[in-house]
């Protein structure tokens, strides 16, 4: 009983692949325990071997060698299964791979029901797992009519109520807002702290990965690196060769030491800012500021401006199950632009940019509309309106199809527009519907320049499925089967989340590509604020379906507690900025790293102090 104590988990030499790749492991000889009570972060490039490592923990699937002993039992022996899945939760990416129910707390309720807990003791189970995500009004809502932020919420709660001995979080934080994945974190380490749970955590928010008490690192099917966060984080080189990277914090660092600073090797934006102060003090640096950032200029003939006035909108607006999205939003977007949008779960954000290619209509677009009369004295309501260039979709006779040529969208989760049985089939499809007139040769070459250019080997993608990829290589395709129609306008919910770091970096180098080569104007629903920060020429902040505030992220950004308030969070050359202020030295960055960096260095090296 001892071992088992001591190890929870236990693998030796396990190979996996999955069928139609029996010559490419997923998984190749891999050796790995988990000590009971102890916070694993587990890392790794897309398709490195992560989530099959998760699922092979309870038997979800079946290793093809090597041995998995959990709690002392063996996973490979079928009588073992339901016991292991009693103590082992896992929640999944896609929170839809695991909703149940038509009810949220019936949700909930499933997993303790399966394990025979008693009613009165689900009941309360239900109440704690909700209250722990921050989902408890939402108790008797419907599932399907959520946001995928506040899905994922419910998903982890359905987990949290079983009271597992051990949790394995896939990407689980991946569409949760900063908020929230602050919340569910701060959840996990608690039930890791004081109620001993065992936490398997597979990451790819390297901030994540530095609270747990071990960190592994996967490539191509193998644990390659094993040790605290720090000694992990030391190998920055041996990262990059592993397609990751640096936490921010530690780059900026580097960057700082490599150019004459004595910068403290520390995790937290606070302790940053100390040994940064400290750095300009033993310089006689008591006092400093530097010039604010000027914001980039846009170029644009205007063509293709967006302009948004009066848009309101209501889910099942006759039901009772009515639900208020958007709520008279007025904002103008400017062609050239490289705009943001963000706000907490469930804000509106994904309804808002669903109407920008009629995915969702304006009422007076909708074939069976009459204006409706209003009685003698009344005002005439004022009616929503929306124009893309000379697209007016107030209009019945609106060119819908053109207008999708035109405006271009990369779903939250790129699944939901995949659906061929090839991925050349897939990006092929936009090409077959909106340009008809193009040989076979020339669409193949497009659609190969479209594959090459998100990342993918062409030739070892184009005949697989694209429902066999990770998720990460599943949104590569998602973009290629977009852009390979080269639309004026991008638009994309939460393009990096779950990729990589390294992918993460590609697919917003491609998206600036894309965006000087062709793509006038380029639009990104994030909840990486500092993914808009160093992105972003513009963003509007959207709040229980309002636009609250629409600026420059310099300007968004000063202003941390507002923007806390509304659920979110600052980027950390904004929380590194607010600490600095504290000791005298005001940092007027744009807030990327790049102008933070320089800023600091040009003022300990003597300029405005």
């Amino acid at each position: 009983m001892a071992e088992i104590e001591e190890n929870i988990i236990k693998f030796e030499k396990v190979k996996f692949s999955y069928p139609g790749s029996e010559n490419i492991y997923a998984l190749n000889g891999v050796d790995l325990t988990v000590r009971k009570g102890e916070f694993l972060s587990v890392i790794g490039h897309n398709g490195s071997g992560k989530s099959t490592l998760a699922r092979l923990i309870n038997g979800l699937l079946e290793a093809d060698g090597g041995k998995i002993e959990v709690l002392g039992m063996n996973v490979a022996e079928g009588k073992n299964s339901l016991e292991i899945r009693k103590h082992v939760g896992i929640v999944f990416q896609n929170p839809d791979n695991q909703m149940v129910a038509s009810i949220v707390e019936d949700d909930v309720a499933f997993g303790p029901e399966n394990i025979g807990i008693e009613r009165e003791e689900i009941g309360r189970r239900i109440e704690w797992a909700l209250k722990a995500v921050g989902m408890e009004k939402y108790r008797t809502s419907t599932p399907s009519r959520l946001s995928g932020g506040q899905k994922q919420r419910i998903a982890i709660a359905g987990v949290l109520a079983v009271k597992p001995e051990i949790l394995v979080l896939d990407e689980s934080t991946a569409m949760l807002d900063p908020k929230g994945r602050r919340e569910v974190i701060e959840v996990v380490k608690r039930l890791n702290q004081e109620e001993g749970m065992t936490v398997i955590l597979i990451t790819h928010f390297m901030e994540e990965a530095l609270l747990a008490d071990r960190t592994v690192v996967m490539n191509r099917g193998e644990i390659v690196l094993s040790g605290t966060p720090e000694e992990i984080f030391e190998n920055g080189d041996k990262l990059e060769a592993y397609n990751l990277c640096l936490p921010r914090i530690t780059g900026i660092i580097n960057t700082l030491n490599e150019n004459g600073m004595n910068v403290k090797n520390v995790l937290r934006a606070e302790e940053l800012a100390v040994s940064i102060a400290e750095n300009f003090k033993s310089k006689g640096i008591d006092r400093a500021a530097s010039p604010k950032a000027e914001d980039p200029a846009i170029k644009s003939d205007h063509e293709f401006d967006i302009d948004i006035k009066n848009l309101s909108f209501t889910y099942s607006r006759k039901s009772a199950f009515a639900t208020k999205a958007l709520k008279d939003i007025d904002l103008h977007i400017d062609e050239g632009e490289f705009f943001g949008i963000i706000g907490h779960t469930g804000s509106g954000k994904s309804t808002l940019i669903q109407h920008l290619n009629a995915l969702i209509k304006l009422p007076q677009a909708e074939k069976r509309y009459r204006k409706k009369r209003v009685k003698k004295g009344q005002p005439q309501p004022v009616s929503p309106s929306i124009t893309i260039g000379s697209y007016d979709l107030t209009q019945k006779k609106c060119d819908f199809k053109s207008l999708r040529a035109d405006v271009g969208m990369v779903f939250q989760y790129p699944e939901y527009q995949l659906f061929a049985e090839s991925v050349f089939s897939d990006v092929e499809f936009g090409l077959k519907n909106f340009k008809k007139d193009l040989s076979k040769e020339q669409i193949e070459e497009a659609v190969r320049s479209s594959i090459e250019m998100v990342g993918l080997d062409y030739n070892e993608v184009k005949d697989k499925s694209p429902f066999d990829l990770s998720g990460g290589q599943k949104r590569r395709v998602a973009i290629a089967g977009v852009i390979v129609t080269r639309p004026k306008i991008l638009i994309l919910d939460e393009p990096a989340a779950g990729l990589d770091p390294l992918g993460k970096k590609e697919i917003c180098a491609l998206l600036h590509k894309l965006h000087e080569e062709w793509c006038r104007t380029v639009i990104i629903v994030s909840h990486d604020m500092d993914e808009i920060a160093e992105n972003c020429t513009r963003a509007v902040v959207v709040s229980d379906g309002r636009a609250v505030a629409c600026d420059t992220p310099s300007n968004l950004f000063s202003g941390g507690a507002s923007m806390r308030a509304l659920g979110l969070d600052v980027p950390l050359t904004s929380v590194i900025c607010e600490e600095l202020s504290r000791f005298d030295i005001n940092i007027n960055c744009n807030c990327t790293v790049k102008d933070f960096t320089d800023k600091v260095l040009e003022v300990y090296g003597g300029k405005n102090a």
